[in-house]
């Protein structure tokens, strides 16, 4: 039993973190997907005596990853972003009300992304798969029923073949072509922005976030307006109102931040779904910096086309920053 255990951890453990990728995009939720994840290997384990090398054992536990997530899904309504749920909110300065109870898409921590092309030291796969879980991608994967949004990520995303996949979902090649055009054109025809990416270069990219570290640690809103694109969008969930456009931007952040001059918009960089994010710290009555909402930023090369502030601050320990920060 314990060789058995051995060779088990040594084929299936270096799949782990992109078993965790593929559960994310199928829940949009880095708790459920890690859920997904050890029930996966649970019942992997459970099943190995059984394997005969039919498949691949990678293939092998994506079809078992896959039904995973799909049992997970039944009778579970969608992980949405605030834009996903309704129009622009029109009043910047008015009062603002919290949504928990509602199942809010949720960030991962890209240092919870490396996974097997990583590791055989690929970076065009690595780039593609951070760019998979971009929060765009996968708040429109959302939009999917969970099993064209199985079979456009197995197809699309992992590059499995449409015979692999319809083994993985006990059906037949030509369901799963069927099921994968109806879920290109859903995901083309209703939100065609959210597929498309257009990277800046690393220098201007650079350059978009140091303007904007600085205008927020500045109280510039002058400047941070200016940092934005003209038709940039700002999400806060767990608060269902969101704002479209730079001018409506700052003047919804001038007038919702408790920020009272320079220097209380304190940012710690990260990294989530691929993207630069930022905790961002506010003084409490005693002046420490304590930690107050992670922001998701969408660079392109015209500005920062997205802000996504989540106000979940369990996230903050997920993502190694600190309860509390320092200015230097």
């Amino acid at each position: 039993m314990t060789l058995l255990l051995e060779d088990f951890d040594h084929r299936a453990g270096p799949y782990r973190s992109e078993l965790l990728a593929h559960s994310y995009r199928m829940l949009a939720s880095i708790h459920d997907a890690e859920d997904a994840v050890q029930e996966t290997y649970l019942r992997a384990w459970r099943g190995y005596e059984g394997f005969e090398d039919r498949s691949s054992i990678r293939t092998w536990l994506y079809r078992i990853a896959t039904n995973t997530c799909l049992r997970a899904l039944e009778n579970r309504g969608r992980r949405a972003l605030p834009a996903g749920l309704g129009g622009p909110d029109q009043g910047p300065t008015a009062e603002l009300a919290q949504r928990p109870e509602l199942p809010w898409l949720e960030p991962v921590p890209d240092t919870m992304l490396g996974g097997h092309a990583v590791a055989a030291g690929d970076p065009l796969a690595a780039v593609t798969r951070l760019q998979s879980v971009r929060l765009a991608f996968i708040a429109a994967l959302q939009h999917l029923p969970p099993r064209q949004r199985a079979v456009l990520v197995l197809r699309e995303v992992l590059a499995f073949s449409a015979a692999e996949v319809a083994a993985m979902l006990d059906t037949t090649p030509a369901a799963i072509n069927s099921l994968l055009q109806r879920a290109r054109s859903q995901i083309k025809d209703a939100h065609p922005e959210e597929t498309e990416i257009h990277e800046p270069t690393p220098g201007t990219e650079r350059d978009l976030l140091d303007r904007f570290v600085a205008a927020m640690y500045a109280n510039d809103i002058k400047e941070l307006v200016a940092v934005l694109t003209e038709d940039a969008v700002y999400e806060m969930p767990p608060f269902p109102a969101w704002f479209r456009g730079a001018e409506v931007i700052g003047r919804m952040v001038d007038a919702q931040s408790p920020a009272e001059g320079p220097g209380d918009h304190l940012l710690v960089p990260t990294a989530a779904n691929g993207q630069p994010a930022f905790g961002l710290y506010m003084p409490d009555d005693y002046g420490i910096h304590r930690a107050f909402n992670l922001q998701v930023l969408t660079v392109t090369p015209r500005g920062i086309s997205r802000v996504v502030a989540f106000f979940d601050l369990r996230l903050f320990a997920r993502f190694g920053l600190p309860e509390t920060a320092t200015p230097r």
